[in-house]
């Protein structure tokens, strides 16, 4: 084997695909996997290619040539800490383990500070892009042991998307946990982007009374736009045109309205929750997914709970704009509450993470990859400090030109019973980070009242406490 073999621990899609992305760049795998399965699965896909499958851990690491490099690409949880003590059997002080899974953060700083006492690197690594992504050129976002990272560098600049302009779509995103934590915010991103998509199709779909054929057609159109344009957009245009094998009807009109999730957008509202960070769209977007999982509740209560229900009145060409310029909107703020989200918990955690570099990385490769990342990175490269990108020049004016969309939008649909639970949270958000005066002052005097919590006034120092019902 070659000094610049290369290490991959669990074979599922994604590890299978990183790994023949890694061999296609010119380093030599080994490749390992305990079942049968998955392991005869790369023996088939890796033939003629310089790929070693093995299914025993020591094997493994004795067939990469020190300081060892170690992908685990295993389910995130207990799983990747049973590969992690297997492999603390046989690894070397000096060798450096990757993990790429999607790991809750905490547990990613408290495997460091463990492989730290055993003299081994440890690299958190968030991997973004999907199968496809995974053999062809994913984001990657690592973060941990700086000279750990170099060492692995020269691979992941390998394997990892390209831009023209850009290069590489990977960087070092800062010390202890950050690459976890960068790619658990990219998912609450994308929680809060694939909702709104999902509302704006409602709002066609339910208050316009457009068919999916129709519907389908403004997707199209909008995979074009400079405003809405990106990864997830294009595929919600793919879906609204397949057809199913057995009816010939659009098969999105056949598939159970309830969503799944993994517990990356869940692990994102509750940290904003910890940091004190407002990312409504992301968070409701969650709320959202478990709304949808209430199936047999919503079907009864259907017939007992009475809304509108009746189509706006609009005509439809004015709607579609009107729609394309709120969704523009809201995926704005939906950048800006991940990011503001990722400033905060750099500052907390310090990770020191560089803005302008994870909207860099997320230009393509990556789930959320849209045309709007560009002027984001621009913005945090002329302004890294900045709290909030709404702030900026480029996107306080998209503010104030599109919110009126925003708001008919909402409007629209709450006229027609259709919930805009993304939406309906971005409008708030806005409005409320426009405000000057919020009625925060009423809450402070009820906390008074029944707590003794005290206030402070506008018109004078000091906090005060005063007896409400005397």
């Amino acid at each position: 084997m070659s000094a610049d073999n290369f290490g991959v621990a669990g074979l599922g899609v994604m590890g299978r695909n990183v790994a023949l992305n890694i061999e296609r760049n010119g380093f030599p795998v080994v490749a390992y996997n305990r079942g049968d399965e998955n392991a005869q699965r790369m023996r088939d896909e890796s033939v003629g290619k310089n790929v070693t499958v093995t299914q025993s851990i020591e094997e493994l690491v004795s067939l990469l040539d020190p300081p060892r490099r170690v992908l685990l690409m295993v389910t995130a949880g207990a799983g990747t800490d049973r590969v992690i003590d297997a492999l603390l059997e046989y690894l070397e002080p000096g060798d450096v383990l990757i993990d790429g899974g999607n790991s809750h953060f905490p547990d990613t700083d408290r495997r460091a500070k463990r492989l730290q006492q055993a003299g081994l690197h440890f690299v958190g690594c968030g991997i973004s892009g999907g199968e496809e992504g995974a053999l062809w050129g994913p984001s990657i976002m690592p973060g941990g042991n700086f000279e750990a990272y170099e060492r692995i560098a020269p691979v992941l600049e390998k394997i990892a998307a390209k831009t023209d302009d850009d290069g590489a779509c990977v960087t070092y995103c800062g010390r202890h946990a950050a690459g976890h934590y960068v790619k658990m915010v990219h998912n609450g991103i994308e929680y809060g982007i694939m909702q709104l998509i999902c509302e704006a199709y409602d709002i066609l779909r339910s208050a316009a009374g457009m068919s999916t054929d129709q519907i389908q057609g403004v997707f199209q159109k909008w995979t074009a736009s400079p405003k809405v344009g990106g990864f997830l957009v294009d595929i919600t245009a793919q879906c609204l045109a397949k057809s199913d094998d057995q009816t010939g009807d659009p098969l999105v009109e056949k598939i159970l309205d309830t969503a799944g999730q993994k517990g990356t957008g869940k692990w994102t509202a509750q940290t904003a929750l910890d940091l004190g960070v407002p990312i409504p769209t992301l968070s409701q977007a969650v709320n959202a997914r478990i709304l949808s999982g209430l199936k047999q509740a919503r079907v009864e209560a259907s017939g007992v709970l009475m809304g509108p229900g009746a189509e706006c009145e609009q005509d439809r060409e004015r709607l579609v704009a009107t729609l394309h310029s709120a969704l523009h909107l809201a995926m704005v703020a939906s950048y800006a509450q991940g990011l503001h989200l990722i400033q905060a918990a750099s500052k907390e955690y310090d990770f020191g993470t560089d803005l302008a570099e994870v909207a860099r990385i997320w230009k393509d490769g990556c789930i959320i990859r849209s045309r709007l990342l560009d002027p984001i990175k621009q913005a945090y490269r002329q302004d890294p400090e900045m709290e909030n990108m709404l702030l900026h020049p480029s996107f306080s004016a998209i503010v104030n030109e599109s919110l009126q969309d925003l708001r008919e939008a909402v409007e629209i649909a709450n006229r027609g019973g259709v919930a805009t639970t993304c939406l309906g949270a971005t409008l708030a958000y806005l409005d409320s980070y426009r405000s000057e005066f919020l009625p925060a002052n009423l809450l402070q005097a009820l906390r008074d009242n029944f707590g003794a919590h005290t206030y402070r006034r506008l018109d004078m120092d000091g906090v005060f406490h005063t007896q409400w019902n005397r």
